[in-house]
């Protein structure tokens, strides 16, 4: 590298999983702030201030105050995910900001774990893991511990979108005869390749025997849950309502350990690791330092979020 070529100073949030720290480390024109741990509110608007490029996960609010705080030669927010909740896309277009995500690359891990928590709930699996573990094991007792098998079920998927399909395709493997699902618009073709029908949200739970929620956070969706009201989850919990429930994206997060919801055994709550593989993590850091390299250099971003 030229001695004399500009450096860009850019904030990085987090740490990466190694080939993606590598290729980070790798670009010579960068001057990084990069942090181990999560820091404060404060930490982060003091420590922005001046940047030309941040990236940043869901947990740091990207909105009005932080731009301000970081000044007018702040080209590029890359956000180290698919959801962007978190950056104000308005005030970011506003300030002539571009924001990028990480699309696509999580697919097939959020779907592998996705039907992981519908096998949790269906059959009882934390609740059998306790008992071998707490000494509560009753043998030869042919009614403990009855779970449901999902041989000739339907299923319903709200938000068929990729990973909803990709989800929806791993269970059919386990016997699921029929596939309902609702969305904003109807996916003629992936409900094609999964011979599923399109119906309204009231429908869909009269009629499902389990439902997989597939949807990203949006002003349209926050209140289907952020996305799950939590509320209504544990009255409904509390009232024996549901057979059982896989959480893998919860309202505030971490979760605090005395949430009621850790309280009922049907429960199962993950500490939102749906693309928690090293692959898909790594394929997530090399996009969103593409993303801000993009960004940094004047380039259309590769995966750029539009206003």
């Amino acid at each position: 590298m030229n001695n004399h070529q500009k450096k860009y100073r850019v904030l990085v949030t987090r740490i990466f999983p190694e080939e993606a720290q590598r290729k980070l480390e790798q670009q010579e024109t960068l001057d990084i702030i990069q942090w181990k741990a999560p820091k404060t509110r404060e930490e982060f608007l003091k420590q922005i201030k001046g940047m030309d490029g941040i990236i940043c996960r869901g947990t740091e609010k990207i909105n009005r105050e932080a731009l301000e705080a970081a000044g007018p030669q702040l080209k590029v927010i890359s956000t180290f995910s698919v959801g962007y909740d978190h950056i104000d896309i308005p005030v970011c277009s506003e300030y002539n900001v571009k924001v990028g995500n990480t699309p696509g690359v999580l697919t097939d891990a959020t779907a592998d774990l996705t039907t992981s928590l519908v096998l949790l709930a269906a059959r009882r699996i934390s609740e059998s893991i306790d008992a071998a573990r707490n000494g509560s094991w009753k043998s030869g007792d042919p009614s403990w511990l009855l779970g449901s098998q999902l041989t000739n079920k339907t299923l319903g998927v709200v938000g068929l979108g990729r990973i909803g399909e990709a989800s929806a395709t791993r269970l059919k493997a386990f016997g699921i005869s029929r596939v309902l699902y609702h969305g904003r618009h109807q996916r003629k073709e992936q409900a094609s390749r999964l011979n599923a029908q399109f119906t309204d949200f009231d429908n869909l739970l009269k009629e499902e025997d389990g439902f997989i929620i597939c949807w990203p956070i949006t002003d349209d969706t926050r209140e289907l849950g952020g996305i799950v009201q939590q509320d209504d989850l544990v009255r409904a919990l509390e009232e024996d309502l549901l057979g059982g429930v896989g959480l893998d994206v919860t309202t505030p997060e971490p979760l605090p350990v005395d949430h009621p919801l850790f309280k009922f055994k049907k429960c199962v709550i993950l500490p939102h690791i749906g693309s928690g593989t090293v692959e898909t993590r790594n394929a997530m850091g090399c996009i969103a330092i593409d993303n801000l390299m993009a960004g940094l250099e004047g380039r259309a971003l590769p995966f750029s979020v539009k206003n």
